[in-house]
């Protein structure tokens, strides 16, 4: 790691720091940026990523996407094109080096934007590609992201300047080793924007059944190729992505609502109880009220510390 790049890290480090001041996920006066703080190894954590950079300053994080695992740290970034189900763990942190992260989060539109002014249009076809990567880290990438950070300071250059600096930051991460992978999500009839649209769909409509021919006709495919391209972009089925879906709603659910877990299961698409405790089960380690149990207990511990 270059001198300049430690640099600019402790300075990251600094603002992140000054403007979380405990751990936890904060929002920012910028609205698409956070940042995270963590000063303990966590446990297995399920979310959903939105299409978004994010940038370890310090610490590590290992991301799992289906079973395939992703591990970065101040020396690379990763980005997700597309809204995907993913089970996080911080690997790397302490109370005397805490892990220190952000998350810039970006929509298609302001992909299509710096597209458009690059002058990239829609051409023949690419193969659609795995929507979660990681990167090296390169100064111009950093650079962008400290300059976007240090708005926070002078709040009143936010509204003019953040986008400014947005667009630099996705220009930094087409110009990177996984570029194309962005710039397909972005591209009108591209395999990849395809398949968002089935994901925004399944999103959407998590808790309602649906046909395969359903799913292949938004995407404007074949059903053999939908199943494709879904499992090369997401590394799951659509069924799969599905139930992913289902199950951290559900825990959403059980976590902020006194909700019975049959009342759960029905409310997130499952017929059966029986089936959604067996599935919970296996998606995260514990049956659902023994899971709930722990993770509130865990909570008021994080809470009392």
């Amino acid at each position: 790691m270059s001198d300049q790049i430690y640099k600019q890290q402790v300075e990251l480090a600094e603002l992140i720091e000054r403007y979380s001041g405990q751990d936890g996920v904060h929002a920012t006066a910028i609205p698409s940026l956070y940042f995270i703080r963590r000063s303990v190894v966590t446990d297995s954590n399920h979310s959903v990523y939105r299409p978004s950079l994010c940038i370890i300053v310090q610490g590590a994080k290992e991301v799992m996407l289906a079973q395939e695992c992703f591990r970065y740290s101040p020396t690379d970034y990763l980005v997700a094109s597309v809204d995907l189900p993913v089970k996080g763990q911080v690997v790397e942190a302490s109370s005397e080096f805490p892990y220190l992260a952000l998350n810039l989060v970006f929509t298609p539109s302001q992909i299509f934007e710096v597209l458009r002014d690059l002058k990239i249009q829609g051409g023949k076809k690419k193969n659609a590609k795995r929507g979660l990567f990681v990167s090296p880290m390169k100064l111009s990438m950093l650079d962008a992201v400290t300059r976007l950070a240090r708005l926070l300071d002078n709040p009143k250059d936010i509204p003019i300047l953040a986008p400014l600096f947005t667009k630099e930051v996705i220009y930094r991460v087409l110009e990177g080793q996984h570029g194309d992978t962005l710039e397909q999500i972005a591209l009108e009839g591209s395999y990849t924007n395809q398949i968002s649209n089935v994901i925004e769909h399944i999103i959407n409509n998590y808790e309602s059944s649906f046909r395969i021919e359903e799913l292949a006709e938004i995407a404007n495919m074949s059903v053999s190729s939908l199943h494709r391209h879904f499992k090369e972009v997401t590394a799951m089925t659509p069924i799969q992505f599905q139930k992913q879906m289902r199950l951290q709603e559900a825990r959403r659910l059980l976590l902020s609502e006194s909700t019975d877990a049959a009342d759960v299961a029905f409310q997130v698409g499952y017929e059966s109880p029986s089936q959604f405790s067996r599935e919970y089960s296996r998606m995260f380690g514990l049956p659902p009220k023994e899971d709930i149990k722990r993770l509130r207990e865990n909570r008021d511990q994080t809470i009392h510390v």
